[in-house]
């Protein structure tokens, strides 16, 4: 074990080699790792020749090198003790350090060969497993959890003491310590492949002292963080390594111990909690790759769409690789190279061992210079930025340095295993790099002409699947229903229907409520400023044009009179208002519009009996007449439209007196009613009793508007006639039914053929025109990754919505096995989630997190700069955006 000066120590970037020059170091990290683990990848990846020489240290107890007192607390509190004694005599190379090798033995490395050695163990147990290595990283990082130790040097220069205290520990990290480093029945033994130990043995003791600011005890407190070593400790627990070296199988896994240097002082900015597995500065999660993005301002749509990108198997090992050597500066559609090695230096850091949280400024700023839509600090899409990166990265890296001409041949008579091979190897021999390989699969699309059914089948690359969310549950509207012979009052009916139906769900479910006669049909319309603003009688109108703050209404006809004219009557009474400090009258429209058929209708004295028959219900005294009469009702009021004939229009002094049922009927002078247009907004000529009433115009509708006197007001109940109910009143406080649909109801939505936008129109080559051809989409050939974006946007005409639809997604067992059309034995078609990118909030802003696997079952969030643990019950949520999946090999 070993540690070094502080970062803000003058002499911070020394350290004394074994032959004591001073000499620069980048990386003044060490890594505790199995010495077997590392002695197997060491010779798998270097020559003899090129051997490290390691030096070798004894682990003894003691507790006498820090005097009495600490003796004396030591046993109060129990803390683990020992000595380490550098073995003078013991240089050993590559070859000679397999002698006497046990499970007791470990290595010091520094952090780039550990790095190596790390990928290499990966790559192997890869291979053994026959590819189903989660990441580079998966099976070796068992667990996490952070240690303090002290650490002094006597007047010895070959022995340094080791003490891990509780007070600067949990206690469950405590006794994690006990097991990796108890002496009491095995021989400790540490192998220094990192030359830097040699620092505490230099002849200028004090000086050494002086630079690590010394304490008062001569003690140097050190920040540990330690990665894995639960596979080790159960083998050491389990089944002890026999001397001659034999290493278990499940006993592979390595670990670290990363020294961030040496204070004088415990740093108060190290939190535990409570023997949980995270701890760190600014939310560090210490674990390799576990390492947060700092936000530079509504930055989080990148910093989600990286982190899933960075923990995607495959990439992961790439740009912590050589990657430079196939960065193509010269592609014209690429970005000079500088996106690619932007995002690879961000990966590196992300990855590095004991990494902080990472600020993202460089590959902001060449993000922002290539893609100016990212500049600034607006909020953005994370999906329009993984499109662009894939894209980016995939002409940064592009294999090809020049591409061919590729000329697309036509694929009639040809089977489509044969055409879909031509147009996937003519897309490779114009692109190819990791993101080709990794990332991309291809579509069978399908066209087929209306008119002559000319069929044209391609086979097109894509990067990842944008699914549909489609509604299963039902949407309430409430639509009220009017009689249109004046024989009940409004009714308004609640209803359920498809909220991804037609208009004829509408009208099914509306006839099925207000019990409509087999002879009666329905007129839909939309009232808005108590007019009619537009008719819904197209049976396959989707209801999504119908919004939740309409009001519609569905007027009962008759069918039998379906080709009759429509009288629609608007309504008007004077109203009285203050205009420049003076007191006017004017007319005022209220009201929903009154409608009937034209049936036996010819002169002004015949629109004014429709009229009151159809206003009858809106009688104030209507509770007690509906009560007590029957059908003679309606014959009454014609009986006094047809008095009201006979009297002189211009006469003012006539006023009817009650008829049988006590119901006034108002003189000819008192109701007036005039031609209009289909707004209400002209009064034309005015319909005079007696007169003759002219034809409906070319729309079959004749729009009248009936002007009340003021004793009309107090005998109709006006406030019947104005209440229109929304299709849906929606509560502040009040949530909807959460929306639930299943992943592969999207995949089929997606998948369903269905007709091109008359923006989209496609040129056939038979009809040789443009025609609104049906589109049929296939999955034909699969990625290694599949990205799924689940259309959470969506944008009509009036208005951006966001839906909160819950998807009900795998975690661990996607099979696309039934939505491929080429059935490719050699591919498995199964995947397993490991990354999700997550939106909260609305369209304008919201907030991006992502959920990473990090395996073994282990889930984390990544907020920014903040890592937390997650349980897998917690990774579906309806939050989720973008989707990652493996293939898992069968």
């Amino acid at each position: 074990m070993v540690g070094l000066p502080s970062e803000d120590s003058s002499d911070s970037t020394h350290r004394v080699d074994s032959d004591n020059h001073i000499s620069n170091i980048n990386d003044q990290r060490v890594y505790f790792v199995p010495f077997r683990w590392w002695k197997d990848a060491q010779d798998s990846t270097s020559s003899e020749s090129d051997a490290k020489r390691g030096v070798l240290y004894t682990a003894t107890p003691g507790t006498s090198y820090a005097g009495p007192m600490k003796l004396i607390n030591n046993i109060f509190n129990s803390d683990l003790a020992f000595n380490l004694r550098k073995e003078e005599d013991s240089l050993h190379n590559g070859e000679n350090g397999e002698v006497g090798v046990s499970g007791r033995d470990y290595a010091l490395v520094p952090g780039e060969m550990w790095l190596q050695a790390l990928k290499w163990h990966s790559d192997a147990k890869v291979a053994a497993k026959g590819g189903k290595s989660f990441s580079a990283a998966e099976d070796d990082m068992a667990d996490v959890y952070p240690l303090q130790l002290r650490l002094s040097v006597p007047r010895e220069t070959n022995s340094m003491g080791v003490r891990i205290s509780k007070k600067d520990n949990t206690v469950e990290l405590f006794k994690r310590a006990c097991k990796i480093f108890s002496i009491d029945s095995d021989q400790l033994r540490i192998w220094d492949f990192s030359g830097q130990t040699t620092l505490y043995f230099v002849n200028d003791r004090s000086r050494f002292l002086r630079d690590c600011q010394r304490q008062s005890d001569q003690e140097i407190i050190l920040e540990l963080q330690v990665y894995g070593l639960s596979d080790s400790m159960r083998c050491r627990e389990g089944k002890k390594d026999d001397l001659s070296g034999q290493h278990p199988a499940n006993c592979s896994s390595g670990a670290s111990i990363v020294m961030n240097g040496c204070n004088g002082t415990a740093n108060s900015n190290f939190v535990c909690s409570n023997g949980s597995t995270f701890c760190g500065r600014s939310g560090e999660a210490g674990s390799l790759g576990l390492t947060g993005l700092q936000n530079l301002g509504n930055t989080c749509f990148m910093n989600s769409a990286i982190q899933c990108l960075a923990h995607t198997p495959k990439i992961i090992d790439y740009f912590l690789g050589d990657y430079s050597r196939e960065i193509n500066p010269d592609n014209p559609l690429g970005m000079n190279g500088e996106i690619a090695s932007a995002f690879g230096d961000l990966l590196r850091k992300l990855w590095a061992p004991g990494a902080t949280p990472v600020a993202p400024r460089t590959f902001k700023s060449k993000l922002a210079r290539f893609a100016p839509q990212f500049s600034g600090f607006n909020q953005h899409d994370s999906q329009e930025l993984l499109a662009f990166l894939l894209d980016g990265l995939h002409e940064d890296l592009n294999r090809v340095k020049s591409k061919p001409y590729v000329e697309v041949k036509d694929g009639d008579d040809r089977k489509d295993e044969e055409v879909a091979d031509e147009y996937w190897q003519n897309h490779l021999a114009r692109n190819d790099s990791i993101i080709v390989d990794v990332c991309q699969g291809q579509f069978k699309s399908t066209l087929v002409c209306p008119e002559c059914k000319k069929v044209s089948i391609t086979f097109d690359p894509f990067m990842y699947l944008s699914l549909p969310l489609p509604s299963t549950t039902l949407r309430t509207m409430t639509v009220t229903v009017i009689s249109t012979d004046g024989t009940s009052r409004p009714s308004p009916f609640t209803i359920t229907v498809p909220k991804s139906g037609k208009f004829e769900d509408l009208i099914q479910a509306l006839s099925v409520a207000c019990s409509l006669g087999a002879d009666e049909t329905l007129l839909v319309a939309e009232i808005y400023n108590n007019r009619i603003i537009r008719y819904i009688e197209e049976p396959a109108d989707s209801l999504s044009l119908i919004r939740d703050d309409d009001r519609l209404v569905a007027y009962r006809l008759n069918k039998e009179m379906e080709k009759t004219p429509l009288v629609v009557f608007m309504h008007q009474q004077m109203e009285e208002e203050h205009v420049h400090g003076k007191l006017t009258s004017n007319w005022k429209t209220f009201g929903f519009p009154l409608v009937a058929r034209l049936s036996n209708v010819s002169s002004g004295s015949d629109i004014h009996g429709l009229y009151l028959k159809l206003l009858n219900p809106f009688q104030t005294q209507a509770d007690e007449v509906l009560d007590n009469c029957d059908n003679s009702e309606s014959s009454a009021v014609e009986d006094i439209s047809l008095k009201e004939h006979e009297v002189s229009p211009a006469s003012d002094e006539n006023q009817k007196a009650p008829d049988a049922n006590g119901v006034v009927s108002p003189s000819e002078a008192e109701l007036q009613f005039y031609f209009t247009d289909e707004k209400g907004m002209v009064k034309e000529s005015q319909i005079i009793l007696g007169e003759a009433v002219p034809a409906a115009g070319v729309s079959g509708r004749l729009h009248l508007l009936a002007c009340w006197p003021e004793k009309y007001v107090k005998q109709y109940d006006t406030w019947l006639l104005t209440s229109l109910p929304q299709i849906f009143k929606s509560c502040f406080f009040a949530k909807r039914p959460q929306e639930s649909v299943s992943l592969y109801k999207c995949l089929q939505a997606f998948l369903m053929e269905e007709p091109l936008g008359p923006e989209d129109m496609w040129y056939c080559p038979g009809c040789k025109d443009h025609r609104q051809a049906s589109k049929k989409l296939d999955l034909w050939r699969l990625p290694e990754i599949l990205v799924i974006h689940l259309k959470r946007f969506s944008y009509s005409r009036f208005l951006k919505n966001k839906l909160e639809t819950y998807v009900d997604f795998p975690i661990d067992d996607l099979d696309l096995s039934d939505y491929i059309a080429y059935k490719n034995g050699e591919l498995s078609n199964r995947y397993m989630l490991y990354a999700v990118s997550n939106h909260y909030g609305s369209m304008g802003g919201g907030h991006y997190t992502a959920f990473v696997h990090h395996g073994g079952g282990r889930w984390y969030e990544f907020d920014d700069s903040h890592v937390y643990p997650i349980g897998p019950e917690k990774i579906k949520t309806s939050a989720a955006y973008l989707l990652f999946y493996r293939r898992v090999v069968d």
